[in-house]
Formats: C-alpha cells, structure tokens, sequence
C-alpha cells in the first residue's frame, strides 16, 4: 500500500432511530469523550525501531518475488513485492503495521532527484521467510491523465502520468536490486500482549497490507525454524476484517485470506463491495454502512473495553466511522470529541468538522491516505 492522499469521502446516511441515539448520548459525550478520559484497556505497543535507513543513504537490497495478488480481471494491477534486505540494517529489524520508502531511479518532472515513497509492510514481524529477511509491500500501479501546459505553449493538453515509484516497483524482476529506507511508524502496530485485545479491523484496497501481516501473527504464526517460534502463541481473541473493494475481483489476498477465516473460528472476514449488488439483492455499500447494516453483529464487540478499532485505506472511510459511533453512542472508547460539536447531531457533522474536532484515541489506529 502506497501512502499518499486518496478519494473524497462518500455522503453518509443515518435513520431517526439513529438519530435519536444520537441525542440521548449526548450527555455521555460531555464525560466519556473529554480529553482527560482514561480509557480501559488501552492498548501497550511494544518498542520499536525507524529510520535505521535514511532516505539520503538508502540501503541496497533485492526483489525476490513479483505476482499480481488481485482476486481476477481488474482495471486495477496491485501486485504482491517481496524485498530480501539481507545485509541492511532493516533486516530483522522491522514490525508488521510498519512502512518502509523506496527511492526510484531518475528525475521528477522538474529534473530534480525522485523522493522517497512509503509503502506499507504487508508481513508478520518474522517476514516471509521466517526469519525477518524478507518483507512483502502491495504496490498499486498509479494511471491518470492530467492536463499539461507544455514550454512555449499556451494551451493545455492531456498527458497521460504514470507513478514514477508505483510504476518501477510494479516492473522490479527477481534479482532486481531497489533502494530502500525505514523502517517508520510506532502506531500502527498490534499490542504487546495480543491476547488482551480483540480486533475490528477496517480496510480499502491496498490498504489490507498491514492486516495481511497482522493476521499472519495473531493467527497463523511463524514457520518451523523461525526464532520467532519459541515465543510465539496463537491469539484466541475475536477479530473481524471487514475489507472493502469497488468489484469483488478487486479484493487483494481474498483466497489465503479466506483460508484462514475457514482455519480459525475467532476469525470472521466480511469482504464489502460498493460497486455491485449484494447477495441478498441490496446495492453495494462502503465499509462504514456495512458496519451500520450489521451493527447488531459488531455492537457487543465495540461496547467491550477489550475492542481496538485499526483503520486503513482511503482518506474519508474514517469519516463514516467517526459518525456511526458517534451517532450510536459508541464513541467513548474510540474518540475524543470537541465541546462545539457535541450538542450537534453527528449525522449533521461536515467533514471539515469531523477533521478539525473529532480525534481518535488510542484504540482506535488510523491509517489513510
């Protein structure tokens, strides 16, 4: 996953009974939500290193593997990357819920040196390998078309843009050699202790990345070998992904993601399609108005104190987010709510105020972009 800015968000819906939730939790949100609040069960993160790699001396290391990892035919091409940082100070060094920059080859448009890109680590703590040598990221091959006024000329023009890093990783052969920088983040990461925790993790497109390695760690493990294996135990807690795609060919690592729903039966993985109709007739839906359409299936568990909320993908699902718990009187454990906006409605909440006056809390981890 490519972390840069994304999609608008998209209009959200409530009914009156919603809404009447909304009001009768209003009382609720002048205690639980203030900013001095101390949340049960927040979650201890474990210590982690960054930027052992600068971005003005990025290490060496080699492409090992290069597939697409979309479910069928798409207009979308994410491929799945495998990077050995063998002999870099990255090696065995980075944790699952971390990114990592790729310096590509060549010049921007302004004949200035290419920039570092971040891209999300889409493996456990121990890697693919077992051994924290290699790691896999989701690039998604960026194509779009803008209008260019060339030198000399005063009219505007289409021209086709290609994503100078999107474009390079997406082309790297096994044996390829990449520049590479990181590791970065200490947020985004699974609890030190996972069992204390159960887990809603929320995602869109090549936003799954992060959740590929998470689950890999709480539920499938390391492999024989791995030093990882002595110190490792299945995580028995409840954890639900929902992943959100525009087609269902869309949705990325469905089948091994399937495999271990199938595998583990504290594992539910609802796959979300908001370009097509739903099995039971309905029109397609995005994330948030899944999870309010199934709130009875999800409330119990984001009532429970032991409940972290991990959000990634596109700027604006958070959005949704923020009103539905709002509106249902979920907030108290998630966000942090400024006093100007409490006595309005959330469905009535605009997105430039959710940005400005709704923070979210330590058990709740947002990635967008």
């Amino acid at each position: 996953m490519k972390r840069i800015r994304g999609e608008k968000s998209k209009p959200f819906s409530i009914d009156q009974a919603s809404a009447r939730a909304t009001i009768s939790a209003r009382h609720a949100y002048d205690t639980a939500v203030s900013t001095t609040f101390e949340i049960v069960g927040e979650p201890t993160l474990p210590e982690v290193k960054m930027h052992l790699v600068a971005p003005n001396a990025p290490a060496i290391a080699r492409v090992t593997a290069n597939e697409l990892c979309i479910k069928g035919r798409s207009s979308s091409y994410v491929r799945h990357v495998s990077i050995d940082l063998a002999g870099t100070p990255m090696a065995g060094q980075f944790h699952a819920g971390q990114s990592f920059g790729v310096v590509p080859p060549g010049n921007d448009h302004q004949g200035r040196p290419n920039k570092v890109r971040l891209y999300s680590i889409a493996s456990p703590t121990w890697g693919e390998d077992g051994h924290g040598q290699i790691f896999a990221t989701t690039p998604k091959r960026l194509i779009s078309e803008e209008m260019i006024t060339t030198p000399g000329d005063t009219v505007a023009h289409p021209q086709l843009i290609l994503g100078a890093c999107s474009n390079y990783l997406c082309d790297l052969k096994p044996g390829d050699a990449v520049q590479v920088t990181g590791p970065s983040g200490k947020r985004f990461l699974l609890p030190t202790d996972p069992s204390k925790h159960d887990y809603l993790f929320l995602a869109t497109g090549t936003g799954i990345a992060p959740f590929r390695g998470m689950l890999q760690e709480l539920l499938a493990g390391p492999p024989a070998g791995s030093p990882w294996q002595k110190s490792w135990s299945r995580c028995g807690s409840r954890i639900e992904l929902l992943m959100g795609a525009p087609y269902n060919t869309d949705l990325l690592y469905d089948q091994e993601i399937q495999d271990m729903a199938k595998a583990h039966t504290n594992f539910k993985y609802h796959p979300v399609i908001s370009r097509e109709r739903r099995a039971d007739g309905g029109k397609g839906e995005y994330v948030h108005q899944y999870l309010e359409r199934q709130l009875d299936t999800f409330k119990d568990m984001l009532q429970n104190p032991r409940t972290l909320i991990y959000v990634c993908g596109l700027a604006g699902m958070q959005i949704g987010l923020f009103r539905l718990l709002a509106a249902q009187g979920l907030a108290t454990n998630y966000l942090t709510i400024d006093e100007t906006i409490r006595d309005i409605p959330a469905q009535e909440w605009n997105d430039e105020q959710i940005k400005r006056r709704v923070r979210h809390t330590h058990r709740c981890m947002i990635e967008v972009y």
